[in-house]
């Protein structure tokens, strides 16, 4: 089964096994799973193929965050489903629960202040 009900669940159980401080932290951030990117990210972003796009923090980070400035949207993890499995299918090396508890787990890292290059890092030194 890989419809989005699935990869909502695979997120939200990698987020309950969040260590408690990022768990909690995690708490009001909105999970969205949709089939595709859409145009005007994609374009704001400069990604040409949509396939390339997996998965996208939409908020302020928590290391930005002022409470005297309350965001106008909730911050939001966007998984994109079908980039995602097409990786999926690429590699043919992972499983798909593991693949989207991987996208879920770097998109929450920018909730919390990470940087591409830190998450890489971490994944670098992980392997």
């Amino acid at each position: 089964m890989t419809d989005a009900a699935r990869f909502h669940d695979i997120a939200q159980r990698t987020v309950a096994g969040f260590p408690d401080p990022f768990r909690t932290g995690a708490q009001n951030v909105l999970v969205r799973v949709v089939d595709w990117p859409p145009q005007d990210i994609l374009h704001d972003m400069q990604i040409s193929n949509p396939l390339e796009l997996t998965g996208m923090y939409d908020g302020v980070p928590m290391t930005q965050k002022s409470f005297a400035d309350p965001a106008p949207f909730p911050d939001t993890v966007w998984l994109f489903r079908e980039p995602i499995l097409n990786e999926w299918r690429d590699r043919g090396d992972i499983e798909l629960d593991d693949l989207i508890a991987h996208v879920t787990v770097h998109e929450f890292a920018h909730h919390f202040g990470w940087s591409d290059d830190d998450i890489a890092a971490i994944d670098r030194w992980w392997e």
